[in-house]
């Protein structure tokens, strides 16, 4: 199970995730991206409540941080250290920029 919220500021849209993000919910959020992104130049991912992330959830980020890289910048806020772990495993620690 997966929550999304979304709040846009202007030119700034957040989403918070909460649950786990994994090949069942990933491709609900990756819907959402593609449907949001629009006129953003900030995307942050506030990841305070999110417990799980699989590959199929660190393609979509790394699908949304190629987005971004073309029209603004994308941030990884409150990640667990677990979630943290496998950023630094999978080396999307080098990738993303993580706050």
């Amino acid at each position: 199970m997966l929550n999304i919220t979304k709040t846009v500021n202007d030119k700034e849209l957040t989403i918070a995730l909460e649950g786990r993000l994994d090949t069942v919910t990933s491709p609900v959020l990756e819907s959402e991206l593609q449907n949001s992104l629009d006129g953003i130049e900030k995307l942050i991912m506030d990841m305070k409540n999110l417990q799980y992330i699989s590959s199929a959830g660190l393609r979509v980020l790394l699908t949304a941080q190629k987005a971004m890289n073309k029209q603004g910048c994308m941030v990884v806020k409150n990640a667990s250290d677990d979630i943290k772990e496998i950023f630094d495993v999978t080396g999307f620690s080098d990738i993303l920029t993580i706050e």
